[in-house]
């Protein structure tokens, strides 16, 4: 069987972290969501079919043409006309029954393997927002109708973007009008399915990772980092490929990479993850829920909490950093501090396509495209972004977002 990947999609609420990286090579606990995806499907499919269009180089330089036995084959949809458009450029790739998922989304091996023993399958979670989906009207575990972000939902059983398919759907795709956005809508031809075969909703029973903001990054982190290393409560696993040195403490669950050195008066408090070739101290503290990027920096009496450094980032000394996001290449000069609490303890709004969304955390700090350098002593507000190679001057206040 083969699995079809939509990874074409520019995903403008991820900006200003896809303005140079496609969505699906975003990373979480040092690794790209992608991966996730294609660790899985080894155990269900032989090739997987990868729609790509918007920084498409980037996903074959990584992976190539194979990944853990898995054949790889790139497919490019040059115009985003919608996901039964992305699913139309493979057409001629399939035959019988396929599976076909969200390349922004990460998802369980139970739930994958719950959906591929029906012929017409599609996954179905319970959130709390669903009004914010395409929420799935089922008879039983039957699908009958999808309503697209209902402002009134009557349940919150939502599509996931995981599917099985077979041939049929291109001819439902063929036989249905373009919506009113323009675009070829999967869950339309989804819907014309309906009219002559059962469609089952299979209900997760596992995890499902949605990813559209960029702090949804921090929660996928968290997540991964618990299962891959351990909560902070239990003693958990150090995996040390690096140097530490005798005057650094290290405590509860911590990776540290190869050729990595951790310098004296370090205290790191796990989950932590840090990757390869970097250099963390002397004197700071890594809190839980932190992952550092490879050949990165951490300097003298900094304190980073709960964020996520992309590679090549560089923190100088005696800053903060909490609940934040950097990019590649984001250098911070010394006494950069990042605000990651409103004054009335509200939850941060942060600026989403020209509109202010509410992020739901109570603390949440900057999110950094790549490139950004910020001068000595900047202090950037509360969920504000500071968009691809942008720079502040020394002592500059950040409180709206950047763009060069």
């Amino acid at each position: 069987m083969k699995c079809v990947i939509l990874c074409a999609g520019k995903s403008e609420r991820m900006m200003p972290l896809t303005a140079k990286l496609p969505k699906p090579m975003l990373r979480v606990a040092n690794k790209p969501i992608l991966e996730y995806n294609l660790d899985l499907l080894k155990s269900f499919v032989d090739e997987v079919i990868l729609v790509v269009g918007h920084e498409k180089e980037k996903i074959k330089e990584y992976f190539g043409d194979s990944f853990n036995d898995l054949k790889l084959t790139f497919v490019e949809q040059k115009e985003q006309k919608g996901t039964g458009h992305a699913l139309l450029q493979v057409k001629d790739l399939l035959q019988g029954k396929f599976m076909m998922l969200n390349g922004d989304c990460i998802y369980s091996e139970k739930d994958i393997e719950a959906c591929v023993v029906y012929n017409f399958a599609i996954l179905a979670a319970e959130v709390k927002d669903p009004e914010n989906y395409g929420l799935l009207e089922c008879e039983g575990s039957i699908l009958k109708n999808i309503h697209e972000k209902s402002s009134n939902p009557k349940s919150n059983l939502i599509n996931a973007g995981l599917y099985v398919f077979d041939e049929t759907i291109f001819d439902a795709l063929s036989n249905i009008n373009v919506s009113e956005r323009g675009e070829i809508e999967l869950t339309d031809a989804i819907l014309k399915i309906t009219e002559g075969h059962e469609v089952t909703c299979v209900k997760s029973q596992d995890y499902w990772l949605t990813l559209t903001f960029p702090w949804e990054l921090l929660d996928a982190n968290e997540f991964f980092l618990k299962r891959i290393l351990g909560d902070k409560d239990e003693e958990g696993k150090q995996q040390i490929f690096g140097v530490v040195e005798k005057n650094a403490t290290l405590k509860g669950p911590v990776f540290i990479g190869k050729n990595t050195l951790i310098k004296n008066g370090s205290y790191i408090e796990g989950p932590v993850m840090i990757g390869e070739n970097c250099v963390i101290g002397p004197n700071c503290y890594i809190r839980p829920y932190t992952t550092i990027g490879n050949n990165s920096k951490v300097g003298n009496a900094v304190e980073v909490k709960n964020s996520l450094f992309g590679d090549k980032a560089v923190v100088g000394h005696l800053s903060y950093l909490g609940d934040s996001i950097l990019g590649d290449n984001v250098n911070f000069g010394a006494g950069t501090k990042i605000a990651n609490l409103r004054h009335d303890n509200k939850s941060v709004f942060s600026l989403v396509k020209g509109k202010l969304v509410d992020s739901g955390r109570r603390k949440l700090g900057t999110i950094c495209g790549d490139g950004v350098h910020t001068g000595i002593n900047t202090s950037i507000y509360p969920g504000r972004k500071l968009f691809v190679d942008v720079e502040t001057h020394p002592g500059q206040i950040v409180n709206k977002d950047l763009e060069k």
